[in-house]
């Protein structure tokens, strides 16, 4: 199984609800890179697309695509390919730096926000520069929480990046939440808040099972 995909497949799709829908663009790779449609009222926002054939016919009931939105330093993925198709700027939060990896340049994501009743918010972490966004009920985590196996510790419905482990961002506990996106797998929208809270809490105890996990999946 590679750890990224690429060329012809059938993107699945994930996270469909009210607020959005998402999509895995190569669902056999690795990876499973996660993109999100968010419906707001300033528009459909896509957030760290994948693109890959059909895609866009997953979101195109949500309304006018108004943005692109990375959340994360290194995950700009097809965000100008999605910008370019849709005549929309690329957004990023106006602290995190991504201007070198785009052959344009990001607009600030507040600009767009300012019209919606969403947040970004900086997780602080130490290792890279990460966003999230929440509107009180889905909370959208691009890299610090995932559903696929190698974030996961042994049954882990969710779990936390296997280089956050050690220093947990512990600031995810905060949120009450209905539902959570995240950048790799499909979201998780049943008993969210204690799930996550379940995840931060006992990341560190349970890093040798994850760990342990994560190797037996790469051989």
């Amino acid at each position: 199984m590679p750890m990224k995909g690429d060329g012809t497949t059938e993107p699945r799709k994930i996270d469909d609800a009210d607020d959005g829908v998402g999509w895995i663009a190569y669902p056999d790779e690795g990876m499973q890179r996660a993109s999100h449609a968010l419906a707001t009222d300033a528009g459909t926002l896509l957030v760290d697309p994948v693109d890959a054939d059909g895609v866009e016919e997953l979101y195109a009931d949500r309304g006018e695509v108004g943005g692109i939105a990375i959340l994360l330093d290194r995950h700009v993925r097809d965000a100008e390919v999605f910008a370019d198709r849709h005549d929309v700027p690329v957004y990023a939060p106006s602290w995190m730096n991504v201007d070198k990896k785009l052959d344009g340049s990001a607009d600030p994501i507040e600009e767009f926000l300012a019209d919606t009743d969403y947040d970004c918010i900086d997780l602080d972490v130490s290792v890279w520069d990460e966003a999230i966004l929440t509107d009180g009920e889905t909370l959208v985590v691009p890299e610090a929480l995932g559903t696929v196996g190698y974030f996961c510790a042994g049954d882990e419905p969710i779990g936390v990046h296997p280089m956050l482990r050690l220093f947990p961002p512990r600031s995810l506990r905060e949120y009450d939440t209905r539902r959570v996106r995240v950048g790799h797998g499909a979201g998780v929208a049943a008993e969210t808040t204690m799930l996550i809270r379940d995840a931060v809490d006992n990341a560190r105890r349970r890093l040798p099972k994850a760990y342990l996990g994560a190797l037996r999946d790469l051989l």
